[in-house]
């Protein structure tokens, strides 16, 4: 493999020296090319796959292109990253499709909104690239992808592409990412490539080129819409409505290259036409691969089962949407395991060679792959899929219920919106509610999204559960539950009845509730995001604010534990107007009060009324912490919730002057090795002192172990198994067992020290404590997320307090699959501690409540660990 690479780039250097000669080999199809396209080399300066082209250089060559090829190309910006660069598309088509591009875009609108079209569509194929920024071949596939499209001038199934499809180039779904991979690749990288593993150029510095500038994993926001990345494509997708999507990504570099079909599970809600689809595309891919020799596998590993991946959410869309992956070279040459080594170009030629392939079986089908998608949208809007609506009530958790309508109907869904008080299916709605039916043409997205649980299939279940009781792994990818309500905080049900309401736009701005009157001051009730997020904002602008511990009634208006009142009388009429003018920024709920006279509860000047101050938040980063989790946390509270965030390096903790923080968050991951010592006793003093320490996960085990942990709680080994005491002497020989069947056989063969098996990911139910402030807004308790291995001892009374534990066993899940024995260990288990320590506070959470960003109904749970806890402490 190696020598053909420096073949091409050889004959590539030849091309350019030789004047007139074809340009040939800036594609990786031998032919005729037109010379009026311009090549990568004489572009950015560099041969395809002879470098690994950053995201500036991206830029240009795409601007080239569209320039020297108006009549075939067309240019289109959709986004702009974090750190402000921008995200483009190209579109592909012949130039008779081009000259009547937007009839053709408007007959595919028609299609997918379940009506019929006009007979101008043509079917629409997508291909996108790097969405993890370090899996950098298929960006420079894409580009090569392109060139070949607009200059081959002899290659027949290229023509037949331009000419039966439009296909859009998204080269580069996460330019952030990739600049930083390529930034440190060429720091790393001396006169030639190493091809060995263990090099620095094959080994990224935390946080990787993977995620994006909030350390994000892209393929898994989709349906969160949480990343400007994301929103711009999902609303660029939606603007083409494509027939065929595909995602090409990177895979471990001993592998070769996976194409659909997909593995099992799939999703319920994909039908039965797309799966016949699949084959087709995958036969298409297999006979491309098989003419040059080259391996691959399909069903195997990537399923179609959590619909936030490109691939699945994509397909609820009706789309047939593909995962590829790509064997990576992390580089320009890696040393495989089987002595073989994979160079940079061979993986450009594979994406490329896929791209092609993908596009020529729709270009070979086009009425078939039209008229699928067709029947898959119509069939959804006349009720094929379900002709109930699902209710969402506005009385709980309105912020968090008016922004999870709004994401839905930014993903094409209708969302219906009904003001006061209303009645439906024999459910009383105060607040009124939003509506959204089933019959519409995104209908199986709804289902997805909305039901409450998406089941596994049977015969698939039953294989994961036969390879767990012989101690193999299971085949579970990611999460098994995604339920968007519960992960809200917000009630939905489906009402069997259609349902009346105004359509709901996705850009319009949630309304402010502003009620009561009075010169007092003003009370901002701890129910929903956008009040933490009121809260914080006004904190960072000076408003004086108290927060109660106890609920208080006034009035005759009862007003919940965690309430927030700004008084007049601390704060000059200028703030107070300000306060006025955040609230309806943010669109939060706010209560005038005549006076400080309550009829129950505490009064201002009371105990349970503490002076709130902006918290200073410092996070660990880098090295022993996941920068999935750190990023999480760090985007909730500063975008979400609007809360500054200092990140300090876990290395430097234990040198760093911390006193100048109230808050210290410790994310998921294995930090104690790179805080040693000095970053522990660091963090010890920080707390003793009258700091909040924020642990989240398996990060726990740092402060809950030694000789006089932070936090008395202790990892739980799988259940029914006692690990070992590292201190006791082992004795030479071992007790004499008498094994008599299998069963026997396999409990002698167990891992006495093993940990509760995995959780790829699952919705429970958590029960609060209801006299702890860190668990207002929870009295009726919360659904979170729970993945991996963790299970902790509760804290004793002695020592602290459980303030939400896992529900019993018969209500723990409230949706998604969760091993029997996980089940029943979880069970009255924490998922949020507190424990004093000296003058300061331990917090910790079982599991990331941040997690991707999509718990959204846990965020005043967040805020109550970091905003209101340093107040509470001092």
């Amino acid at each position: 493999m190696r020598n053909r690479f420096w073949g091409q780039c050889l004959v590539v250097m030849a091309a350019l020296m030789g004047a007139g000669q074809p340009a040939a080999a800036q594609s990786f199809i031998e032919g005729s090319f037109d010379p009026a396209v311009p090549t990568l080399t004489a572009t950015v300066g560099h041969a395809p796959g002879a470098r690994i082209t950053s995201p500036d250089q991206t830029y240009a060559y795409l601007k080239a292109l569209a320039e020297a090829a108006p009549d075939r190309a067309r240019l289109v910006q959709y986004a702009v990253s974090w750190e402000g660069r921008p995200l483009y598309y190209l579109v592909l088509s012949a130039p008779a499709n081009m000259a009547k591009l937007e009839t053709i875009r408007a007959d595919m609108a028609s299609i997918a909104a379940g009506r019929p079209g006009n007979g101008s569509a043509l079917p629409v194929t997508w291909l996108a690239y790097g969405v993890h920024g370090n899996e950098i071949s298929s960006t420079d596939a894409a580009l090569m992808t392109a060139y070949h499209l607009l200059a081959a001038t002899d290659d027949a199934r290229a023509a037949k592409i331009m000419a039966n499809t439009i296909v859009v180039v998204d080269p580069m779904q996460n330019p952030d990412g990739r600049a930083r991979f390529v930034n440190n690749f060429l720091a790393t990288t001396g006169i030639i490539p190493a091809a060995d593993r263990q090099a620095a150029e094959h080994d990224e510095p935390w946080p990787s080129g993977r995620v994006n500038h909030y350390m994000f994993d892209l393929n898994r926001d989709w349906f969160t819409l949480s990343q400007p990345e994301t929103r711009g494509k999902v609303a660029a997708i939606r603007q083409w409505n494509p027939v065929v999507v595909v995602d090409l990504h990177e895979m471990g570099g001993d592998e070769t290259y996976f194409f659909s079909p997909a593995a099992q599970p799939f999703n319920p809600n994909l039908s039965a036409a797309q799966i016949r689809s699949y084959d087709l595309i995958g036969r298409y891919n297999a006979a491309a691969f098989d003419a040059r020799g080259e391996p691959y596998f399909t069903r195997e590993v990537y399923d179609l089962f959590y619909p936030g991946y490109g691939d699945t959410w994509n397909a609820h869309q009706g789309a047939i949407g593909s995962t590829y992956e790509q064997g990576s070279a992390r580089g320009l040459v890696f040393a495989r395991r089987d002595g073989t080594e994979l160079t940079y170009a061979d993986g450009i030629t594979n994406h490329f060679t896929a791209s092609l392939a993908t596009a020529a079986a729709v270009a070979d089908n086009p009425s078939r792959f039209l008229s699928d998608f067709a029947a898959y949208r119509s069939g959804n809007a006349s009720g094929s899929a379900g002709r109930g609506t699902y209710v969402i009530d506005l009385s709980k958790r309105r912020w968090n219920a008016e922004r999870l309508g709004r994401r839905l109907a930014e993903q094409g869904i209708t969302v219906l919106r009904r003001e006061g008080g209303a009645s439906v299916c024999g459910k009383s709605y105060p607040a009124g509610y939003l509506a959204v039916p089933q019959a519409q043409p995104a209908a199986r997205l709804v289902k997805s999204l909305l039901d409450r649980d998406t089941p596994l299939p049977p015969d698939f279940l039953a294989e994961q559960e036969r390879r767990r009781s012989v101690d193999l792994p299971h085949e579970l990818y990611d999460v098994t539950a995604w339920s968007v309500g519960p992960m809200a905080g917000v009630d939905v049900a489906l009402c069997n009845a259609a349902v009346s309401g105004d359509a709901m736009s996705a850009a319009a701005p949630i309304a402010a509730k502003a009620e009561g009157a009075g010169s007092f001051g003003i009370a901002v009730p701890w129910t929903d995001s956008g009040q933490a997020r009121l809260v914080a904002l006004a904190l960072r602008e000076g408003i004086d604010g108290r927060v109660t511990d106890r609920a208080f009634t006034t009035a005759g208006r009862e007003f919940p534990r965690g309430t927030v009142v700004f008084p007049a009388g601390s704060n000059s009429p200028d703030k107070m107007a300000r306060l006025a003018e955040l609230a309806r920024d943010v669109g939060a709920h706010t209560v005038a009060l005549e006076n400080g006279w309550v009829d129950d509860g505490p009064n201002l000047g009371s105990e349970h009324f503490v002076r709130l101050t902006m918290p200073r938040v410092a996070v660990a980063w880098d090295d022993g912490v996941s920068q999935l989790s750190a990023g999480a946390l760090r985007y909730v509270l500063e975008q979400r919730l609007g809360l500054p965030v200092t990140p300090i390096r876990t290395s430097r903790l234990g040198r760093a002057d911390l006193s100048d923080y109230d808050v210290v968050l410790v994310p998921e991951g294995d930090p104690s090795s790179v805080l040693g010592d000095g970053g522990l006793r660091a963090i010890r003093s920080f707390v003793q002192r009258g700091g909040v320490l924020v642990a989240i996960g398996e990060s726990l085990e740092t402060f809950s172990s030694g000789e006089n942990p932070l936090l008395a709680v202790k990892r739980e080994a799988a259940l029914g198994r006692e690990p070992a005491d590292s201190n006791d002497d082992k004795a030479a020989l071992a007790e004499a067992v008498a094994i008599g069947n299998d069963a026997e056989y396999r409990e002698a063969i167990k891992d006495q020290q093993a940990l509760p098996d995995t959780l790829p990911g699952a919705l429970l139910n958590v029960v609060g404590e209801p006299d702890h402030f860190l668990s207002a807004g929870y009295d009726n308790g919360a659904v979170v997320l729970a993945t991996g291995t963790q299970i902790f001892t509760p804290l004793d009374r002695a020592n602290g307090i459980n303030v939400l534990r896992f529900a019993a066993a018969g209500n723990l899940i409230a949706s998604g699959y969760v091993w029997d024995e996980n089940r029943r260990q979880l069970a009255y288990k924490p998922y949020l501690m507190a424990q004093p320590q000296g003058r300061g506070l331990v917090i910790g959470f079982a599991h990331d409540p941040s997690a991707r960003a999509y718990l959204e109904g846990l965020d005043l749970m967040i805020a109550n660990a970091v905003m209101v806890a340093p107040s509470r402490v001092r």
